[in-house]
């Protein structure tokens, strides 16, 4: 009997013990992430299969929260961009290799829950014809789409439903490059005198010359006429979503960072964006962690790399980016930053594949990242998946937008009534 007691508390502790560890800061996570040595692991590769949501089944969120389907039968929805009288625009493309998938769809979808039940009963082509469209912001009356060769300007008047024209183009973005990243984000600065795009690296760690990475791994500055164009921050990998920290007006950008160097190397981060910085592309990661991969010469020793302010965890494809600025969620997520996380294929295990946020206090990160939208991985082992959440964006309602790109849907998370 006394065995058996013993056995039982052992038991109960070290299961204490694991619910305390798998509670507690994720691996790779934060601002002081413990980081392995390069190849510390070997490089893996398990890419997930798209399975697609059966009837009845959502992603979960955290109690208190219903999940609902928005919008669904989309075509590679990527990236959502709310109008300030409610519409909801998804653009869809996707990197059109033929032996992966299909034809790009390469337009934009209007959106329109014109009755307010959470339902778009409205959705119908907002514009087409583009060349991998992404990034869409609105500036008084210009409407502008971040494709991946360039920017382009159209006119918009409040309810349009249509976009007229082919649009104007205003800038020339490179593309293409030894393993092209091919998403091109667009925000509107506070002022409106400023826009920002992100333009990603052409390779990995600058495998087919920096010759191929001139305007690349950085974040552009312009006029909305597209003059003055000039390079606001450098050095960052694939920065994606941008987006302005609300409380202090700074510009914040999710980036995917570099592959190749091991299960938990190197962490994709979210960090603010500092006028002039160089945050260490190729050559150093995660401040001034020296890349293997380079021969690091005293000029590149010499160079001033600014560290990131949060790490995201490794090769999760962190994408997404908006912060919340209403009141409709409950206290904990006021100023937070939601973040979706498209998933790993760089991995031997799954990493990603949810949306989490991160709790912020004056405008800075304060608490360990939490997840918010799960249940997109249906069977690890068989490597199963429903979907894979990208952008995230916040409707006029205060309710939270995904975008699915793999499950071909719009989900919608509020607070249960």
């Amino acid at each position: 009997m006394l065995k058996q007691t013993l056995y039982i508390l052992c038991a109960l502790l070290a299961f204490s013990a694991f619910a305390a560890v798998a509670e507690g800061p994720q691996k790779g996570f934060g601002k002081n992430p413990d980081l392995p040595k390069p190849f510390a692991t070997e490089s893996a590769r398990k890419f997930s299969s798209v399975v697609g949501w059966p009837d009845g089944v959502t992603p979960k969120a955290p109690a208190g929260f219903r999940v609902t389907l928005f919008a669904k039968g989309l075509d590679s929805p990527r990236w959502i961009y709310v109008l300030p009288n409610g519409d909801v625009l998804v653009s869809e493309a996707r990197t059109g290799r033929k032996w992966i998938f299909d034809k790009s769809p390469d337009d934009i979808i209007l959106l329109r829950d014109a009755d307010g039940d959470g339902i778009a009963e409205v959705q119908k082509e907002f514009a087409s014809g583009f060349n991998k469209p992404f990034g869409m912001t609105l500036l008084k009356d210009k409407f502008y789409v971040a494709n991946m060769d360039g920017l382009l300007r159209f006119d918009y008047r409040d309810g349009d439903e249509k976009l007229k024209g082919s649009g104007e183009k205003l800038l020339d973005l490179p593309a293409g490059g030894y393993n092209h990243h091919w998403t091109r984000n667009v925000v509107a600065g506070m002022g409106g005198k400023k826009l920002y795009v992100s333009v990603g690296s052409a390779s990995n760690v600058g495998e087919g010359g920096m010759e191929d990475e001139k305007r690349r791994a950085a974040i552009l500055e312009i006029n909305p006429d597209g003059s003055g164009e000039r390079i606001f921050a450098s050095g960052l990998r694939n920065p994606v979503g941008m987006a302005f920290e609300p409380e202090t007006g700074a510009l914040w950008t999710a980036v995917n960072e570099r592959d190749k160097l091991g299960d938990d190397l190197v962490p994709d981060y979210f960090t603010s964006v500092k006028d002039g910085g160089f945050y260490g592309w190729p050559y150093f990661y995660f401040g001034k962690h020296p890349d293997p991969r380079w021969k690091i010469t005293a000029q590149m020793e010499a160079m001033e790399v600014k560290a990131p302010d949060y790490a995201l965890g490794a090769h999760t494809a962190s994408l997404g980016l908006a912060f919340y600025a209403v009141k409709a969620f409950p206290d904990k997520y006021q100023g937070a930053a939601f973040i979706g996380q498209h998933g790993s294929w760089n991995r031997s295990a799954f990493a990603g594949y949810k949306v989490i946020f991160v709790p912020f206090k004056d405008g800075k990160p304060a608490g360990a990242a939490q997840d918010f939208l799960t249940g997109f991985i249906k069977d690890e082992a068989a490597g199963e998946v429903y979907g894979r959440p990208v952008g995230v964006a916040v409707a006029k309602d205060g309710s939270l937008l995904v975008a699915d790109d793999a499950g071909n849907a719009i989900w919608r998370v509020a607070p249960e009534k």
